[in-house]
Formats: C-alpha cells, structure tokens, sequence
C-alpha cells in the first residue's frame, strides 16, 4: 500500500497550520510535517527537509496546494522534478490536476510542468534582454545612482573650498561614504584624462 506523506507550511508565526494538517490526515496522509513561520522562497526548511529525507520511492506526497512546497515557481519546479527523479508521486488537495498517482494526472501534470518552465524561461529571457538593451543604452538594471553628474560636480567644487566630507554629505542629502566613493571616482577618472592626452 501506498505510503502517504503530507506536508503542511504557514508563513507566519502566529498562523494555526492545524486546519492544513486536519485536512491532509484526513485525505489520507499517516504522517504530516509542519513548518511554522518559514518563508515560502526559502527551500531550506527544517521540516520539508526531514519531510525529504523521509519520503522513499513509490510514496505519495499530500499538499494542500502546490505553493506550500515554495513561494516561487523555480522552487516548486526544481522541488517537482527533484521529486520525479527519485520516484515519488505528488498530489494535491485543491489542484486535481495534480496527481501523479494516476496515468491521466500524470500526463497533466507533466504538461503543467512544461508550461511553467517554459513561464520561468521566459520571464529570465525577458530579463536578460531587457539588462542587455539598458546596458547599450549606457544604464544598468538596479536603483538609480544617488550621485549625479550634477551632484558629484558640486560635491568636487565644496571639497575644493576645504569642506568636510561630512558637511557635503549633509548638503547632497546622501551618506558621507557615497560622497567619498564619488570623489574618488571623479578624480580617478580626471587622472586617466590628463594620462590619455598625454599620452
């Protein structure tokens, strides 16, 4: 007979994840492991990882959603095909598509994991073109810079009048570090100008 494993999991500490184990003990599960207050994007969770190295080839892992294996699809992705390869069934309780204990939820599944690897693929594609094209736009993906041009000018004119770090740092409205880097920059910049004509 089939050995049936159920994992439960609640984001929050002050969460109640009883109604989740209620529900997959009942659905069949003989035993349950709960994670409590653990993050979904972390897949290192104490008890999904005693629920992993529990789990034995031919046995049923019980879910009441996909999305308590992980808050990211890569993580239920890899997490799905981690649990192929080692010959363990997955079923979930909300999503009937979602069982591979039956040939017909098998051939669903395996086109459920197609389509999500192929969004995944898709989304870090888009991501990539989209650094690439602001790259040769001359940015950079992230946070703007908070010196600019305008601003590091004025921060080299205050440091030439003998103001302190601290002082344009206050001015500018950013950390004394950020002024120091952008100094340094600038004058390592003028320095490869002044090399470069005479040279």
């Amino acid at each position: 007979m089939t050995n049936v494993v159920g994992y439960a999991r609640v984001s929050k500490r002050d969460q109640n994840p009883a109604a989740q184990e209620a529900e997959l003990r009942a659905a069949g599960a003989s035993r349950v492991f709960v994670d409590q207050g653990e993050s979904s994007r972390i897949a290192d969770r104490p008890q999904w990882r005693a629920c992993l190295d529990y789990l034995r080839e031919g046995d049923t892992l019980l879910v009441r959603r996909l999305d308590r294996l992980g808050g990211t699809e890569r993580i239920i992705i890899e997490t799905l095909h981690d649990l192929d390869r080692r010959g363990v069934n997955i079923r979930s309780l909300t999503e009937p598509m979602i069982d591979t204990t039956t040939p017909m939820g098998r051939a669903l599944f395996g086109m459920v994991a197609v389509f999500a690897q192929l969004r995944v693929d898709t989304i870090r594609e888009n991501t990539m073109r989209g650094l690439a094209h602001a790259k040769a736009q001359g940015r950079v993906g992230g946070r703007p810079p908070k010196m600019t041009p305008e601003k590091i000018a004025q921060a080299r004119r205050m440091r030439a009048e003998s103001h302190s770090l601290d002082h344009i740092a206050a001015v500018l409205s950013v950390g004394k570090s950020t002024v120091a880097r952008a100094l340094a920059k600038a004058e390592a910049d003028a320095a490869d100008m002044r090399n470069n004509s005479h040279g």
